[in-house]
């Protein structure tokens, strides 16, 4: 339990505590397989990334600012690497807000040129289609034949410099105050491309002085840290390279966080059996 929220965690890190309503995929809007379009470059698809981009700069900042109390920090970092970052990144975050996603485009100052895997199922709820999907939101597809060419747009992406950002702790749980196991989909994606891998992380303040006017008590303050990238060596096996930087980014988020005793191994396969 986090002290900011009274909600009960699930004993196990992968499992969804926010329900998603809708259909299942097969009777839905869109279906995840191999005929929709991963990788989108018409001109609509730009406007609309354009005006999501433009509410998502200003007003949204204004928003984190006054209801979050949202701070960056490490920006510096991303000046230091911008040799190294030029053709793009792959960026890792906890999971921890709705709005965290907005708060990793303004931290890397990404608005148009970043792309998310996103839970097929959120992509087939009306309320959240259009914003997931203007901020560069990818469903992960659920059948083989969309698999190749949901990983073909990954690939495209990579190719235009664009960045690429994974909540590799695979599920939201809001305000929790904690690292979580990380999948390696992220880690994969770096040594593939071989670019860097930047972990970001969000922890939380107390709400203070003008913040109590403009935010529930309960709801904490938000900071998000950029932290130095962990760069592939593609003369190892991927395998051990993936692994290598999964440990290293989630040591770095954990120490960041100023988490002494975190209860999480970074590694899934560490995990206790399920009962």
């Amino acid at each position: 339990m986090s002290k900011y929220s009274d909600i009960q965690y699930p004993d196990y890190p992968f499992d969804r505590i926010v329900n998603v309503k809708v259909k299942d995929s097969k009777e839905g809007k869109y279906q995840f397989d191999e005929n929709y379009p991963y990788y989108e470059d018409s001109f609509s698809y730009k406007l609309k990334r354009a005006l999501n981009a433009f509410f998502l700069r200003w007003p949204g900042r204004l928003f984190l600012r006054l209801c979050f109390g949202f701070r960056m920090k490490g920006r510096d970092i991303l000046k230091k690497y911008k040799k190294e970052l030029a053709k793009g990144g792959v960026s890792v975050c906890n999971h921890v807000k709705k709005e965290d996603a907005v708060m990793v485009c303004h931290a890397l100052n990404k608005f148009r040129s970043i792309h998310l895997p996103v839970y097929a199922k959120h992509m087939n709820n009306n309320g959240f289609y259009w914003m997931l999907h203007s901020m560069g939101g990818v469903p992960v597809a659920e059948t083989m034949g969309g698999m190749k060419k949901f990983n073909e747009a990954f690939d495209k992406f990579h190719e235009k410099g664009d960045w690429i950002h994974v909540f590799a702790e695979e599920v939201r749980w809001d305000l929790y105050p904690y690292i979580r196991p990380f999948r390696k989909g992220a880690f994969t994606m770096a040594y593939k491309y071989n670019c860097p891998l930047v972990p970001l992380v969000i922890t939380y303040r107390e709400r203070k002085g003008f913040f109590k006017l403009t935010g529930p008590k309960d709801l904490p303050l938000f900071t998000i840290e950029i932290l130095e990238p962990v760069f592939p060596d593609k003369s190892q096996k991927r395998e051990t390279e993936v692994l290598r930087m999964l440990k290293e980014a989630h040591a770095r988020m954990v120490k960041a966080a100023g988490i002494e005793n975190n209860p999480w191994p970074a590694n899934p396969a560490e995990l206790p059996a399920r009962n």
